[in-house]
């Protein structure tokens, strides 16, 4: 039996593909389209969720029920010794605590390990890499929780949203704040700082929201992580609900603003889409976890 299994949920922004080829176990997160009940990478298409939110149908996102959950750790049990399961942030969704909670049965107790650091998407994607290097590095499933959750600061991410509509729909803004931000072409940024979503700054068009970002990282890397910046210890991201053509250009802008520094982009998971729309824009960093 091996040591140490490592599970996440689909809010990571990890490809199946690569799940499978780093041996990551992902659980599909649930949301619903109306009435009906979808799990991204399971029973629905990027292109396929994008037009249902053209067309005006709800979407509303939920939680794995808690029998998913604990089949998936028993499922790990059977392979690996303990497990480190690292979840959507608690400031985003109810489901870590949940997990937290279910992770205290007895049958988990002492070897499942849930870890909230307060990720989401790319920045949780560049934990879960992180983990299987501290892994690889003979650290405890133990050791690691408390690793990543001591570093748990230590990042930051900036959301352009394309539209207003979707913020408008969820209850984040006003119907009459989306007209008037339409009619004026506002882009709203929004930050991912400690595990909670907020707003940042609003910018005439994404030319000047992607200029905004990228001054928004420079500052983060040059004075908020200044340390961990000049020693090579930070990891640039980069996450998108726009085209594959746009995306690229939005990478290579990042790449060309700070030179040398390999960024790792992802797909906004769907759950998030339904939030931001289609056309959102991210950018972000992460400091290498400080080992014991």
């Amino acid at each position: 039996m091996k040591a140490i299994g490592v599970m996440t949920d689909s809010q990571c922004a990890i490809e199946p593909k690569e799940a499978e080829r780093l041996g990551i176990k992902v659980l599909p997160m649930p949301f619903y389209v109306e009435d009906k009940c979808y799990y991204e990478d399971v029973d629905i298409t990027r292109s396929e969720f994008f037009a249902l939110l053209a067309e005006g149908k709800t979407v509303t996102t939920s939680q794995p029920s808690p029998e998913a959950v604990m089949n998936l750790w028993r499922e790990g049990l059977a392979e690996y010794e303990e497990i480190i399961y690292m979840p959507l942030s608690s400031g985003l969704s109810g489901s870590c605590n949940t997990a937290k909670m279910l992770a205290e049965e007895e049958e988990f107790a002492g070897k499942v390990h849930v870890v909230d650091n307060g990720r989401m998407a790319t920045p949780l994607h560049r934990s879960l890499l992180d983990t299987l290097e501290l892994i690889d590095d003979g650290y405890s499933a133990k050791e690691i929780k408390e690793i990543l959750e001591d570093t748990k600061e230590e990042m930051v991410i900036y959301l352009g949203v394309e539209t207003l509509e979707y913020l408008k729909r969820g209850g984040r803004i006003s119907a009459a704040a989306a007209a008037v931000g339409t009619v004026l072409n506002i882009k709203p940024i929004l930050k991912l700082g400690t595990g909670m979503l907020e707003a940042f700054k609003k910018s005439r068009g994404m030319k000047k929201a992607k200029h905004e970002m990228l001054e928004a990282m420079k500052h983060d890397l040059e004075v908020t992580f200044k340390e961990a910046y000049e020693n090579h210890e930070i990891y640039l991201m980069a996450a998108s609900s726009a085209d594959e053509e746009t995306t690229k250009e939005w990478v290579a802008e990042i790449e060309a603003y700070f030179p040398g520094m390999k960024v790792l982009c992802d797909n906004l998971p769907l759950a998030i889409c339904c939030h931001t729309g289609e056309g959102a824009l991210g950018i972000g960093c992460s400091c290498k976890p400080k080992k014991k």
